[in-house]
């Protein structure tokens, strides 16, 4: 069997350097990407007294899960999960429910500053958030909502939004409007045939809107930053910079908030895994 697929990649005309050089690329780069992730958990798993081991080996050999305990002991690591969950998972529902009715409405419909309408979405994405903050900080406070997570979710939704009603639309120019028209001859609305007939068919692009709204607000730090510093309230990418001592830090259990930071990501990819196949590669054609 892999000798058939490696001689049909040889009909297809690639040489075999050209496969080699290939594969050669993909394998640095998987190396690349998994060192960083390999290390953090070789140092979350190592005791106290051996942070600094010179051993290579991915598991030590006095591997602990202590470092995952004191996380939550010593540190908010609850709270802080909590709160970022809170804000995150509003920021994300509300975005999809925006960013899949303005990309329908953009992609079906005519009306007046419809062209203008999405090129200020894409001018939108050429300011960073941090560029904002300081406008966006002095109208929070004259709103009196610092230390508010509605707040913070509101800021996250509205530098979503733009990139998702694009990919929204994209995606919605690909399925045929004969579909729609054939739901009107049957009687249906314009709300029904959208949601029974188009919104199914767009489960791969809202599933990647999903993931990617929910990861951008999940690891924001800048922002989430400067609008919460209740020590209370904290979410997660600046309670973990709070681990950061002045003179010395538990690096041990600094990588074990790491982790346990990138395990909702990691549920939420793999809930979404069926569909982001399809939804990476929306817009691509049309027809």
């Amino acid at each position: 069997m892999k000798s058939n697929k490696f001689r049909a990649k040889f009909n297809r005309g690639d040489s075999p350097l050209k496969i080699i050089l290939i594969y050669a690329i993909l394998i640095i780069a998987c190396i690349c990407s998994l060192y960083p992730i390999l290390n953090i958990l070789t140092i979350s798993l190592r005791p106290a007294n051996a942070l600094f081991t010179k051993s290579l080996s991915i598991i030590p050999v006095n591997a602990t899960f202590d470092n995952f305990k004191q996380a939550f002991i010593q540190y908010d690591m609850l709270n802080w999960l909590l709160h970022s969950l809170i804000v995150s998972t509003f920021s994300c529902a509300f975005s999809i429910i925006l960013s899949v009715t303005a990309g329908y409405a953009f992609s079906r419909f005519k009306f007046r500053g419809k062209q203008m309408g999405l090129s200020l979405l894409l001018v939108t994405q050429m300011f960073p958030l941090a560029m904002t903050l300081l406008p966006l900080y002095l109208m929070i406070i004259k709103l009196n909502m610092t230390n508010n997570y509605f707040a913070l979710a509101v800021i996250y939704v509205s530098t979503a939004i733009p990139f998702n009603i694009w990919m929204m639309k994209g995606f919605y120019d690909t399925i045929p409007k004969s579909l729609e028209e054939s739901a009107y001859v049957d009687g249906a609305s314009i709300f029904r045939s959208f949601y029974q007939i188009i919104l199914p068919l767009a489960k791969p692009a809202v599933a990647l809107s999903a993931l990617f709204s929910f990861m951008a607000a999940w690891s924001e730090y800048i922002v989430a930053s400067v609008i919460i510093n209740d020590a209370g309230k904290l979410t997660l990418p600046v309670g973990l910079v709070s681990m950061q001592g002045q003179f010395s830090t538990a690096w041990g259990i600094y990588s074990a908030g790491a982790l346990i930071t990138a395990v909702p990501v990691m549920i939420l990819f793999v809930c979404l895994s069926k569909y982001l196949v399809g939804g990476l590669t929306v817009g691509s054609v049309k027809g």
